[in-house]
């Protein structure tokens, strides 16, 4: 059922008048937007209504179309125009043929002003949802879907199609984005993205594991959208990924809208996904593991809990002998206590503590990540070491990660350095 409704609200309207008061003129009008924009008219109904204390009585139309319909109302009065369009995407995406059928309209009325709204209605699984979606604090407006990184600071990317389900833990919407494609945002959050997912990924992933000499075994909680998964699956020496995803529905949607994030490790026989609780997964397992990466939402969401003392405490007692735990930290420019106190507790667990930073697009900004470990230590390896690991290994299939790229991750400009530094001595630093 899930398709897109377009409104729009058209003021001081400068186009033929005709537009405003002949029912037949505007039927003749929207039958022709109709059949330009490739939709399939089916009928159509025009009123006119008289007029009013002097002053010419508008019309109100519907358009009966096959993929749904097209109604407007006009206010000559005052030179103001509704319109609706509704498209069903059941069969297939009409998103752009009502767009092209609401602006072909609005350009016959010539407006001075546009107030322009889209709605994508139903859901994005193929079972509905059976809750209410909940309002987004994101304060998106329009065709732009917004993330706040403060209280002062929010960014954007244009969408032209949403999808939205409430799953029984989250808010999961699916945006379709000029800039990088389908985008999946959690609870108002961008998670991932077709178009620039390997910034995240492999900077999640490749700085630990090309470090570690020969992982055979990782643990990602959380994960669901499958990309930290694909990356571990390229080391050959991997024998298992466990995947702990809480939400079903976020990898069901992964599966069939993500393929070019996840690039099919769903169906790789390595990889064991487990749905649950992750954290009380790791608190009944006698599993060990090489590598461990936390994968989840942003530290100050639902998600906070798993970056407490005591979840970092449970995580690393899952860790093989020479094993890692990886994970993002936050925004040092927009989050930088956050970052400044998870380095702090990090440090109180683990005996060495690499930050490392990169610019993730989507996240729009420059985001910290953070290896820890009782032994391994990410940023000591030479270049050569690394070029040869990389060769061993045939990682040849990536889009951001290399050696130089390795060693150039945890070189930290100062502004970072400071809060990683603020807490402890000097020769206790994070990274120098």
């Amino acid at each position: 059922m899930h398709g897109l409704h377009l409104t729009a609200d058209l003021y001081q309207c400068k186009g033929d008048e005709r537009y405003m008061l002949d029912a037949d003129v505007i039927a003749t009008l929207c039958r022709t937007q109709t059949e330009m924009a490739g939709l399939t008219l089916v009928d159509d109904r025009w009123v006119k209504f008289p007029d009013y204390q002097g002053e010419p009585g508008g019309v109100t139309g519907t358009v009966l179309l096959a993929e749904s319909h097209l109604a407007i109302h006009t206010w000559p009065e005052t030179g103001n125009v509704t319109i609706d369009v509704y498209v069903c995407n059941f069969s297939a995406d009409n998103s752009g043929r009502a767009r092209a059928l609401m602006e072909g309209v609005i350009a016959a009325y010539a407006p001075e002003r546009v107030v322009r709204q889209h709605l994508m209605r139903g859901d994005i699984g193929p079972q509905g949802s059976q809750q209410p979606l909940p309002e987004s604090n994101t304060g998106d407006h329009g065709d732009w879907a917004l993330e706040s990184l403060t209280a002062h600071t929010r960014f954007g990317w244009r969408v032209t199609q949403r999808q939205a389900l409430q799953t029984p833990f989250q808010k999961m919407e699916l945006l379709h984005t000029p800039q990088f494609g389908k985008v999946l945002r959690l609870d108002g959050r961008f998670m991932t993205s077709e178009g620039e997912e390997f910034f995240y990924h492999e900077a999640l992933v490749h700085p630990a594991t090309v470090a570690h000499a020969a992982p055979r075994k990782a643990l990602i909680l959380g994960g669901g959208d499958g990309g930290a998964a694909q990356e571990l699956l390229k080391h050959p020496s991997i024998e298992q990924v466990v995947v702990a995803e809480l939400d079903q529905a976020v990898v069901d949607a992964a599966r069939e809208h993500l393929h070019k994030v996840h690039g099919g490790a769903f169906d790789n026989p390595r990889l064991d996904l487990r749905i649950g609780d992750g954290v009380a997964m790791i608190e009944s397992t006698d599993e060990r593991f090489d590598l461990a990466l936390m994968d989840l939402t942003d530290p100050d969401t639902p998600a906070s809990a798993l970056y407490s003392d005591a979840a970092l405490a449970r995580m690393k007692r899952v860790l093989a002998p020479g094993g890692a735990l990886v994970l993002h930290l936050g925004s040092p420019v927009f989050h930088g206590e956050q970052v400044s106190s998870l380095v702090a507790s990090l440090r109180e667990q683990f005996a060495v503590v690499r930050c490392y930073g990169l610019y993730i697009p989507l996240y729009g900004a420059y985001w910290g990540m953070a290896v820890a470990s009782d032994s391994l230590d990410a940023a000591a390896l030479s270049q050569a070491q690394l070029r040869q690991r990389l060769a061993e290994r045939e990682l040849g299939d990536l889009s951001y990660y290399n050696a130089e790229v390795h060693s150039a991750l945890f070189a930290l400009p100062n502004y970072y350095r400071a809060l990683v530094e603020a807490r402890e001595p000097e020769e206790q630093a994070c990274v120098l």
